[in-house]
């Protein structure tokens, strides 16, 4: 797992590989290089560290403690005093903001400082992670219907009048996450690229080996529908 974070957890993987993408599955180049490899695995571990908040891929000797990551001292988002997020009902937030010149994030009238422009434009799935976060919290949360869809459960009406402390928190740990991420994509990128001008493990090289279950396999904890454990 940590070898395919290192290897397709980055925005350059998609860059080299947009037009194969196309076609459903994912196909990973794996290498015949146990230099590269191995220094795949470490960079997955960091890389699968911050997107699971500090759950896997814990070595506190490496820097990376259990709990949410943090960035370098000095590159860490910071709340400054008067760029405090209101926590009034009034001071509901309802638009999140970036301000290039500044670096600064600002989430209604309050502000962030030290967010990279990298971080701000951060996508997952073709969808920018921070406005999807802040989607969710800010005071006016309604989607249009769309078509002949069921209409929303009441439940989603109840919700915080005012801006929560633990909204704050979460923003700066999802900052710090993606800093992190932002941070290892060049050299993902660079070890992409010398994994794929160097020799690769082949499926030829895989079958010679032996390595694949034998054809009509059926796994005994496979689903009732017979699918292959492959």
């Amino acid at each position: 797992m940590a070898y395919l974070a290192g290897v397709a957890g980055h925005p350059g993987f998609v860059r080299r590989f947009n037009d194969d993408l196309a076609t459903p599955g994912l196909r990973v180049p794996l290498t015949a290089s146990p230099a590269c490899f191995d220094e795949a695995v470490g960079l997955g571990r960091r890389t699968i560290w911050p997107h699971t908040f500090g759950d896997r891929c814990v070595d506190e000797a490496a820097g990376r403690a259990a709990g949410p990551p943090r960035l370098p001292t000095g590159k860490r988002p910071q709340v400054p005093k008067e760029g405090a997020i209101p926590i009034t009902p009034e001071g509901m937030p309802d638009a999140i903001l970036y301000d290039t010149a500044k670096q600064r994030l600002n989430v209604g009238s309050g502000y962030i400082e030290s967010v990279p422009a990298a971080v701000w434009q951060y996508q997952v799935g073709g969808k920018q992670v921070l406005v999807q976060w802040f989607n969710s919290r800010k005071r006016h949360r309604e989607k249009p219907q769309i078509g002949d869809r069921r209409k929303p459960s009441p439940l989603g009406d109840i919700q915080p009048d005012h801006w929560l402390a633990e909204y704050t928190t979460e923003l700066l740990n999802v900052l710090n996450v993606l800093g992190l991420l932002v941070d290892l994509e060049p050299q993902a990128e660079q070890l992409l690229d010398r994994i794929c001008s160097e020799p690769l493990i082949t499926q030829a090289d895989l079958q010679a080996a032996d390595a694949f279950f034998p054809e009509g396999f059926v796994s005994a904890t496979a689903p009732a529908q017979g699918s292959l454990d492959l």
